[in-house]
């Protein structure tokens, strides 16, 4: 395979290994037997060249240069360069690059296409461990949010519930930049941006199903899912049982409350 330079820096991540592989991704040659779960990464503006000796199941994330150039500036405190050529060498391993990229194919398998908040999260994270492992890293974020900011934050969160909300409004709203806002929100909060809006979601949600009557369909919307089919997932996840069970659990003194999991930890007020 060859494809001419793209303004992406591309990380892709076989699922399947036993393949041997070669080409160039913009670090030089190589010739590797690729692994399960191995990571390769191709240079922004670079023309890729890669040959597998067999069909096998690779996924792919695309970083364009022009939409993250800004905030890697911002992490760094100054010019961000992507010249990772330790990492464009061909196939190399990252666990926490791996878990990064197992919570987000579980999220989109289970929400179905990533909210904005999510994908930006996900890349500040990635970007940040590839920049680790290319020797350029990130400058890491110190201390928590200001009171100020985390009120604001979360009131800005809890007013737009329904809303596909961006990591990079609700930075602007705290004066950071995304990378710097998502690592001190989880310092304040003990918990992500993106699983503290599942979090409340699930809350507000609970909260319709034990004192409303409203279909699950329009509680689903009203909680800022697109489909009860997406809330009983998350529901699944997060409680252990579907919301037409919790509500029956709920408004039925009789029934044992064992049969779910628990009520969600309520989330920080603003």
């Amino acid at each position: 395979m060859s494809r001419a330079g793209l303004p992406d820096l591309v990380l892709v991540q076989d699922m399947q290994g036993g393949s041997r592989i070669s080409g160039n991704l913009g670090g030089g040659s190589f010739d590797v037997m690729s692994e399960n779960g191995a990571l390769f990464l191709g240079a922004p503006n670079f023309a890729l060249t890669s040959n597998a000796d067999i069909g096998h199941r690779m996924r792919a994330v695309a970083f364009p240069v022009a939409q993250w150039h800004k905030m890697l500036d911002e992490a760094v405190d100054g010019p961000f360069s992507f010249d990772l050529a330790r990492v464009y060498d061909g196939m190399f391993d990252s666990p926490e690059i791996r878990s990064a990229l197992g919570t987000l194919w579980a999220l989109i398998k289970e929400e179905g296409t990533p909210s904005r908040l999510l994908a930006r999260a996900a890349g500040c994270e990635i970007l940040a461990e590839l920049c680790r492992l290319g020797g350029a890293p990130l400058t890491p974020s110190k201390g928590g949010l200001a009171p100020w900011a985390e009120r604001r934050c979360l009131e800005l969160i809890r007013a737009r519930l329904t809303e596909d909300i961006s990591l990079d409004e609700l930075a602007a709203e705290a004066r950071l930049s995304p990378y710097h806002f998502a690592r001190m929100f989880k310092k304040s909060l003990g918990l992500p941006p993106r699983l503290y809006l599942t979090r409340l979601r699930v809350e507000k949600a609970c909260e319709l199903l034990e004192h409303s009557n409203h279909p699950i369909t329009e509680i689903a919307l009203e909680v800022g899912y697109s489909s009860n089919q997406v809330l009983a997932r998350v529901f699944a996840k997060h409680i252990g049982v579907t919301p037409s069970e919790f509500r029956r659990a709920v408004r039925d003194p009789a029934r044992p409350s064992s049969s779910f999991s628990a009520r969600p930890t309520p989330v920080r007020q603003p």
